[in-house]
């Protein structure tokens, strides 16, 4: 519903202030990252990034400085003029996420970013995220890996079948479950009530 995929079946979504009808405005402050990656297979990763900034309206020189930054970043130059349907899973994620960071934009909305990323792309993207933030940058991150998302998140929301049943800081949902320890994953399966179900389950494959 932020991205404007979705019409929300009530209530009132802003980006910054404006509202989602704005769509010109509200998708230019922002990027994002689908969980399944959909790109124009038959061009090459340059021609790709050139339409995009085009929609985009980025400035030439701004947006070609910034993509060879990004481009060297994510190891994609030996890729660039590559087919993009020649390209790996890793490689395509590579081009997705330097689309959407191309043309910096106040809001990050990523879903599983880092699936398919090789351990140097991934740690690249989580010291841009770090950085983005840090700047005064919003990031919303979604992820089934809860380390992934106890290192990067200042906040975290946990949803269970749709429904949020857990939102704040690490410390604060130990506080939510009474435990002073535990990991994010461990303070999930005790908000969902699945903790007592993973236990049954490993003694039953155990004995």
């Amino acid at each position: 519903m932020l991205t404007g995929l979705l019409k929300p079946a009530s209530g009132r979504v802003e980006i910054f202030g404006r509202p989602l009808s704005d769509e010109v405005a509200v998708k230019s402050m922002m990027g994002y990252v689908p969980e399944e990656v959909i790109l124009m297979d038959s061009l090459t990763p340059r021609e790709f990034l050139e339409f995009v900034a085009s929609i985009r309206r980025l400035n030439a020189d701004t947006v070609n400085t910034r993509l060879e930054k990004l481009v060297s970043a994510f190891q994609l130059r030996e890729y660039f003029d590559t087919p993009i349907a020649a390209l790996s899973k890793g490689n395509k994620q590579k081009v997705a996420v330097v689309a959407a960071l191309m043309h910096e934009p106040k809001l990050l909305i990523l879903d599983e970013p880092l699936i398919g990323l090789d351990a140097f792309s991934s740690k690249i993207l989580k010291e841009l995220l770090t950085f983005h933030a840090s700047k005064g940058g919003a990031v919303i991150f979604s992820t089934h890996i809860m380390e992934v998302a106890e290192r990067l998140c200042t906040r975290v929301g946990i949803i269970n079948r749709g429904r949020m049943v857990g939102e704040g800081t690490v410390d604060g949902l130990r506080k939510l479950v009474k435990s002073a320890e535990g990991s994010l994953e461990e303070i999930f399966l005790k908000v969902t009530e699945q903790e007592a179900g993973v236990q049954e389950i490993v003694k039953a494959l155990e004995a």
